[in-house]
C-alpha cells in the first residue's frame, strides 16, 4: 500500500497509516453529508424560493448558538474526547430526524429546519476533522499530503450523491473572537472565507432558480442535485489525488490560492454574457470542483502556521461563523439585488466577477503572509532579521 501511495502522493517513510487514516475519515464523513446534500437543496426549493435567504439566516444564528458549546468542549476537554461528542451528537440528530420525517404528515417546517441543519453538520464535523488534521501535521506535510486527504472527501462524495439519486427514483467564543480580532493574518482568512461564500452563494440561488423552472417535484430535482454532485465529486478526487501534491509544489501557496479567484472572474463572466441553465451548470461545476481540489487544502493549510489554540477556536469560528455569515449576508444581497431592484442574470454575473476579482486581490495578499510566517518559523534560532514561532505563540503580520 505504501508503495501505490508513494505513486500518487509525496510521502515521506512512516507517514502512509496516519494519511491512510486520514483519508478515511474523511471519506466516511462525507459520504454522510453528500447522501443529505441533495434531499437538502432539493427541500429548499420546496420550502419556497423566497425563503432561501432567510434559512441562510437562520444557519447563522444556529452557528452562532452553537460556536460558544463547541468553544467549551474545545477549551475543557482532549480532542480524543470532544471529537467524539461532536460526531455522538450529529448521529443523535439525525435519528431524530428520522422519526420526525415519519410521523409528521406537514413537512414544510421539517424541510426548513433540515435544511439549516445540514449546514451546520457540514461546517462543524469538517471543521472539526481539518482543526485535528492541522495539529497533526505540519506545514511541510500539508503541502504534500492535504491535496490527497481531500480526495477522500469526493470519494466519499461519489457514494452520497448516487445512493440519493437512486433513492429518488433528501469556552471559548469570545476567546476565538479574541484570536481573529487581534491577528491580521486570521482577520485575511475570515475575509477570504467570506468572499468565497459570496461567489458560491451568487450562483447557487442562479441555480435554485432555474431547477425551479425546469423541474416540478421533489424527486426531480433531487436526481438532478444528485447527478451533479456525482459529478463534482468524481472530477474532484482526480484532481486532489493525482494534482494537488505536485500543483502546490510547482506554484506554492500564493499562485494555488489566486488561481480558483481568477478562474471565477472568467466564469461570472461568460454567465453574464451567456445566461443560460447550461453555462450556469457547467460554471457553477467548475467552480465547486476547483474549491474542494483547490481552494479548501490551501485553505486549510493556512492553519498550520498559528498556534494550537487557533487552530482549534480561531480556526473553527472561521469556518462555520465567517463561512455561514457569509452566505446569510450574501443571500440578503442576492434577494435585494434581483427581487429588490429587478436586477437579471446578467447582472448578476458582473457583480459576482466583481467580487470575485476582491477576492483574488486578497487570495494575494493571503498568500504572501503565509509565505512570510513560513520563512519566520523555518528560520534558525537567533538569526538576524528573521523570528523563530513556538508552536504556542500566536503568529501575526
Amino acid at each position: 500500500m505504501s508503495k501505490l501511495l508513494q505513486r500518487l502522493v509525496v510521502l515521506q517513510p512512516g507517514e502512509a497509516p496516519v494519511v491512510l487514516a486520514s483519508l478515511a475519515t474523511l471519506l466516511c464523513t462525507f459520504s454522510s453529508y453528500t447522501m443529505l446534500r441533495p434531499v437538502r437543496d432539493a427541500l429548499g426549493v420546496t420550502s419556497g424560493l423566497d425563503k432561501i435567504p432567510y434559512l441562510f439566516w437562520g444557519v447563522f444564528v444556529a452557528m452562532l448558538l452553537l460556536q460558544p458549546v463547541y468553544g467549551w468542549l474545545t477549551s475543557r476537554y482532549a480532542r480524543s474526547v470532544f471529537l467524539p461528542w461532536v460526531y455522538g451528537f450529529f448521529v443523535i440528530n439525525l435519528l431524530l430526524f428520522w422519526l420526525w420525517f415519519h410521523v409528521a404528515a406537514d413537512h414544510t417546517w421539517i424541510a426548513r429546519t433540515y435544511y439549516v441543519w445540514v449546514s451546520v453538520f457540514n461546517l462543524f464535523v469538517v471543521a472539526a476533522f481539518w482543526s485535528l488534521m492541522a495539529d497533526i501535521f505540519t506545514r511541510e506535510q500539508a503541502g504534500r499530503v492535504f491535496g490527497f486527504i481531500w480526495a477522500g472527501a469526493s470519494a466519499g462524495g461519489l457514494i452520497g450523491p448516487f445512493v440519493a439519486r437512486e433513492l429518488a427514483l433528501p469556552s471559548g467564543v469570545l476567546a476565538a473572537f479574541a484570536q481573529v480580532g487581534r491577528s491580521p493574518y486570521l482577520i485575511g482568512i475570515a475575509v477570504f472565507v467570506f468572499f468565497m461564500t459570496w461567489v458560491s452563494t451568487f450562483f447557487y440561488l442562479e441555480q435554485q432558480s432555474f431547477v425551479a423552472k425546469a423541474f416540478h417535484n421533489a424527486d426531480e430535482r433531487t436526481r438532478f442535485f444528485g447527478t451533479i454532485d456525482l459529478a463534482v465529486q468524481g472530477a474532484s478526487l482526480l484532481l486532489q489525488a493525482l494534482l494537488f501534491s505536485r500543483l502546490f509544489t510547482w506554484f506554492g501557496m500564493r499562485t494555488l490560492l489566486m488561481a480558483v479567484p481568477l478562474m471565477m472572474i472568467g466564469a461570472y463572466a461568460l454567465y453574464a454574457l451567456v445566461p443560460t441553465f447550461m453555462v450556469l451548470n457547467w460554471v457553477y461545476g467548475v467552480r465547486r470542483v476547483a474549491d474542494y481540489a483547490i481552494t479548501r487544502p490551501c485553505r486549510d493549510s493556512l492553519f498550520t502556521v498559528v498556534s494550537r489554540e487557533e487552530k482549534y477556536q480561531a480556526k473553527s469560528l472561521i469556518d462555520t461563523f465567517a463561512y455561514r455569515g457569509g452566505d446569510a449576508i450574501s443571500g440578503s444581497l442576492y434577494k435585494a439585488f434581483t427581487a429588490g431592484l429587478g436586477a437579471g442574470h446578467s447582472a448578476v454575473g458582473w457583480l459576482g466577477a466583481a467580487i470575485s476579482a476582491l477576492w483574488m486581490l486578497l487570495a494575494l495578499g493571503l498568500g504572501n503572509a503565509f509565505q512570510q510566517r513560513a520563512q519566520r518559523a523555518a528560520a534558525p534560532p537567533g538569526q538576524p532579521g528573521e523570528a523563530r514561532f513556538s508552536r504556542t505563540e500566536s503568529i501575526r503580520l
